[in-house]
Order: structure tokens, then C-alpha cells, then sequence
């Protein structure tokens, strides 16, 4: 009886300690390599003129990263309002989009997004629009994120189900650049 349960505990051990990360994990991870660092990016698609983004200077930022979130402020030319949070739970990630004023106060439309219906990749996830985006943005209901990380670009992503509406930035990830921007 002592050596069926001393195996039975090898096993579980063995178990236990066999278990490999998920690829959500292992996508968060690809982060930590970049926290405290500045990329400069380009519209790869949907970019026209006026729409806020086109001709201005693009810049993502790894502010902050541990083992359940990454914060990643968006510039765009001046604005410092936009922060994508990335956040690890139940071997998912979730999306947000933190939207801030100036004075650092929220912004009416804030922290919209959406949760991966699985693991995803090691180098891609994918954020249908959750409830809240619905209640929130009424247009956004159709919205679906994702986010790349490989062979040293990071790419953001976004489509419209049922319009034309895709939008696509890229950054490059092997030249970091240097600033002193800091989010609103």
C-alpha cells in the first residue's frame, strides 16, 4: 500500500511539474524583454487622412509589465490618451483600452475590449467585443482585436464585422527609440 501511494505522488508530482505554460502565458512573457522600452510604428492599413492617426508620429510603449498584466500606452503625434492593458487570467487575456483626458481623469468611452475565447498562440490573440464594449460603444459591438508579436513586430489590429472598417499599426521591435512620453 506504501509503494502505490509513494507512486501515486511521484506521478502527480511528475504532473505538476510537467506542465507546460499556456500560449497566452507565453504570449504575455514575450513582454517582459520590452517593459520600460519605446517603438516608433506605421499605419500597415486603414489609415486615411483625418482620421487622427495618418501623418502623425506613432509610438507604443511597454510602461509596465509582471506576470498578469502589461500596460502599453499608444501615442499618437501629442496625444498621450490611449493605453492598451493587457491582463492574464484562466489562461486567457483580456484587451482593454484605457482612454484617458489630459488632467488624467477618464474619458466617457473607456476600458472597452474584450476577452480571448481560448488560449490563442504564442504569438497572436484575438478579442471579440465583450459585453461591456456593447453597452458602451454601440457600433463597437462588432469589433474584434488582435495582437501579434513575432519576428520582431508587434502589430495592432483591428476589424469591424459586417464594414469595411480594418485598421492595422506596426512597430518594429528591434529599434527601440528613446522618449519621455508618460500617459495622461
Amino acid at each position: 500500500m506504501k509503494n502505490v501511494l509513494l507512486l501515486l505522488f511521484v506521478l502527480c508530482c511528475q504532473m505538476v511539474i510537467g506542465q507546460e505554460k499556456s500560449n497566452a502565458k507565453l504570449f504575455l512573457e514575450k513582454f517582459k524583454a520590452h517593459e520600460g522600452k519605446y517603438y516608433e510604428g506605421k499605419i500597415v492599413a486603414g489609415g486615411r487622412e483625418g482620421d487622427g492617426f495618418t501623418g502623425q508620429r506613432l509610438l507604443m510603449q511597454v510602461m509596465s509589465y509582471d506576470d498578469r498584466e502589461v500596460k502599453i500606452p499608444f501615442y499618437v503625434g501629442e496625444d498621450k490618451s490611449r493605453t492598451w492593458v493587457l491582463t492574464y487570467s484562466n489562461h486567457k487575456i483580456t484587451l482593454k483600452h484605457d482612454h484617458r483626458h489630459e488632467d488624467g481623469s477618464a474619458d466617457a468611452i473607456t476600458f472597452y475590449g474584450g476577452t480571448a475565447s481560448n488560449e490563442g498562440w504564442d504569438n497572436l490573440q484575438s478579442f471579440p467585443a465583450d459585453e461591456e464594449t456593447c453597452r458602451l460603444i454601440d457600433y463597437g459591438c462588432q469589433n474584434v482585436w488582435w495582437i501579434t508579436m513575432e519576428d520582431g513586430k508587434f502589430t495592432y489590429n483591428l476589424r469591424r464585422i459586417g464594414s469595411d472598417r480594418f485598421f492595422s499599426v506596426e512597430f518594429d521591435l528591434t529599434k527601440p527609440v528613446t522618449s519621455d512620453f508618460k500617459p495622461w
